[in-house]
């Protein structure tokens, strides 16, 4: 491409420098001709005044006469004066003087034929030049005067102007087509950059940064490939991540129903094992009705039974309402202590049966929360904090007014263990309904993966939040945050 745009501004430069030269050549020409021909008709008109002054002041006599007696000193003094040779010619053309040192031989005939006739007339030979007008005293007419004149010295500047156009135009040409190589080449090296830039924009390599930094056209053009560049970039990483979620989405569907399969099965062996033992009882009741022994025993396991089919059935009811229906909180003031320390008084027989301590250091504060809602939180955060506790291990719970990150003050309540702890693969998921973190601690502790999403939901609810604040070999600390009571709250309740 380079060499074919540069052949063609050469081309171009080529016919623009002939033309131009052509141009000048002939106006030199033509100047010459015009100034050439006003000096033969200056000297013509010198000529005629010194012929028609000798005639009219000397004897009265034919003009070839006058021409016979006195042309060769007029020829003479033409020819000083105008620093020409001159030729004087009779009315008839024959020769009537001439300020040469010999009567010159050319050919004039047909030139003297014109200026019979009033009109001048040129003979060109070689360098040579002749000039011939007629002489007139009034309307007669006197003969002729021809003038000898030299072009040579016309034709060497004409041919040293050209031979000086040929050499400066050789070279301006030759310069020109360099210039308009290495311009052309560089505009083709910025295109074929571009050309790269489009290229790897399809292979899917980017642009950091235009590669073509200027202020015509083409930096226009390069910034516009490098915008397009970005819109691709970040189009393509918007689809990478749409991908990445949705693909995400499916694993975790996948998993949901994994785990919903495994809650299926792990309800369906919790309610099995409490209607199992209650029919078992029931049908040794029917069988020994009349044992005072068996009686009571029988009773106390169905209760107890009955008891944990009812919990089991009354918590998974709850989360399934609070996903299906917008749950509504009767949310009001209420103080933090006396609500923490129902819920440890409530738990306690059952941390004193594995010899857990239970340590509160308890600050006063009012939360806008619902109490039905707080008392399933902390209850179920203190019941995982048991059942997942070490024996003789130890629970301790907190209690403090924090900034929140809008700026806002958040009650923050903490809930440590020193139980097993949860490993770092699963601790993001821990509040997912279904999940457990082993079938085997699951089956061993009652759990179904109900407790922790029921909680999430409950503070969700009331504008709170809840989560793993760290987990490890020595134990796990939640961290529930609840918003404060405020005035507004009352107002738009």
């Amino acid at each position: 491409m380079k060499w074919r745009i540069s052949l063609l501004l050469a081309l171009l430069l080529a016919f623009v420098l002939t033309l131009l030269s052509s141009l000048v050549l002939a106006g030199i020409r033509e100047d010459q001709r015009t100034r050439l021909e006003r000096t033969f008709e200056h000297q013509a008109s010198l000529a005629n005044l010194r012929v028609r002054e000798a005639f009219l002041t000397g004897e009265r006599v034919a003009p070839d006469a006058f021409m016979d007696d006195s042309g060769q000193n007029l020829a003479v003094d033409i020819g000083e004066v105008s620093g020409m040779a001159v030729t004087l010619y009779k009315t008839d053309g024959s020769f009537a003087g001439t300020s040469l040192p010999i009567q010159p031989h050319a050919d004039v005939r047909d030139a003297l034929a014109i200026t019979a006739k009033g009109q001048s007339a040129y003979i060109t030979e070689g360098d040579v030049i002749l000039y011939l007008a007629p002489l007139y005293n009034a309307d007669e007419r006197l003969g002729t005067v021809q003038f000898h004149g030299s072009l040579a010295e016309q034709r060497d500047f004409y041919a040293r102007i050209r031979n000086l156009f040929l050499t400066t135009g050789g070279a301006v040409l030759a310069a020109g087509f360099l210039i308009g190589f290495l311009y052309v080449r560089r505009q083709v090296g910025i295109i074929a950059r571009l050309n790269e830039d489009a290229s790897r924009i399809g292979q899917g390599r980017y642009l950091a940064s235009p590669s073509v930094r200027r202020k015509d056209e083409l930096g226009h053009l390069s910034r516009g490939i490098f915008e397009m560049s970005e819109n691709i970039a970040s189009s393509v990483r918007e689809l990478t991540e749409e991908k990445r979620k949705l693909i995400e989405a499916i694993a975790r569907l996948e998993e949901l129903k994994r785990q919903q399969k495994q809650f299926i099965g792990n309800i369906s062996h919790e309610l099995k094992t409490p209607l199992t033992a209650i029919l078992a009882y029931s049908d040794l009741l029917g069988m020994y009705g009349d044992d005072p022994e068996l009686l009571d025993k029988a009773s106390t396991e169905i209760r107890q039974e009955a008891k944990r089919l009812y919990k089991l059935v009354e918590k998974a009811l709850k989360l399934s309402s609070m996903d299906v229906y917008d749950f509504q909180a009767a949310a009001r003031s209420l103080p933090i202590v006396p609500a923490l320390r129902e819920a440890i008084g409530r738990i306690q027989v059952k941390a004193d049966a594995r010899n857990i301590r239970i340590e509160a250091r308890l600050e006063e504060g009012n939360v806008w929360a619902d109490p039905d809602n707080l008392g399933h939180i902390l209850l179920n955060l203190l019941d995982n904090a048991v059942k997942y506790n070490r024996e003789g291990g130890a629970i301790r719970i907190a209690n403090a007014v924090r900034p929140g990150t809008d700026g806002s003050e958040l009650m923050q309540i903490e809930i440590a263990d020193t139980g097993i702890g949860i490993p770092p693969e699963e601790r993001e998921r821990i509040f997912d309904p279904f999940y457990t973190v082993s079938d085997d601690r699951s089956r061993e502790t009652g759990g179904t993966g109900l407790g922790l999403p029921l909680v999430r939901s409950l503070a969700e609810k009331q504008g709170g939040t809840v989560h793993l604040a760290e987990s490890g070999p020595e134990g796990s600390r939640f961290v529930l945050e609840l918003r404060l009571f405020d005035a507004e709250d009352t107002e738009t309740n």
